[in-house]
């Protein structure tokens, strides 16, 4: 079964909820299961998603324990690890897909790339090099269909799993 993340802001627009929902839907659907950081935000709204979709949804949580936990997660792993839990969850995850963006969100995405997981992105940033051009590893997706898509491909070229 492959894991994928979903990696938001805690305090997201409408649109960034709409997508991150979408997302964790259509991932539950596939038979992915949905890693997130467990509060509020695009990070609610994909264990929502997967939660409508049949699915499982993991909180990778920051602190020592549940509370302020998503109440649509199956699992809330309290960790303790503040940002630190950052690495975590991407490092856990056969793909991330990035809805929307905040400075965690960035740290996500980075260490994503650092450590060889695909990210697919969805809105929010987009990383230039000093001559202004798109930093080659992050695949931007048209909406949440595209994104799962990519997301599912990518992770299957990262390798097999064991169901």
């Amino acid at each position: 079964m492959w894991q994928i993340a979903v990696c938001g802001p805690g305090e997201c627009t409408p649109q960034e909820a709409g997508a991150a929902r979408a997302v964790g839907r259509l991932l539950a659907e596939h038979g992915a299961v949905v890693l997130c950081g467990g509060y509020g935000g695009v990070m609610a709204a994909a264990a929502a998603g997967a939660r409508e979709g049949g699915g499982v949804a993991v909180g990778v949580l920051s602190g020592r324990d549940r509370s302020g936990a998503s109440p649509d997660l199956t699992v809330a792993l309290p960790t303790g690890l503040g940002e630190a839990r950052n690495a975590l969850i991407v490092r856990a995850a056969d793909a991330v897909v990035v809805v929307g963006g905040s400075w965690g969100t960035l740290s996500e995405l980075a260490l994503a790339q650092r450590g060889g997981t695909p990210v697919i992105t969805l809105g929010g940033w987009q990383v230039l090099d000093a001559e202004g051009r798109p930093v080659p590893g992050p695949v931007p997706a048209a909406g949440p269909a595209e994104a799962v898509r990519l997301a599912l491909a990518a992770a299957g070229r990262a390798g097999p799993f064991s169901p």
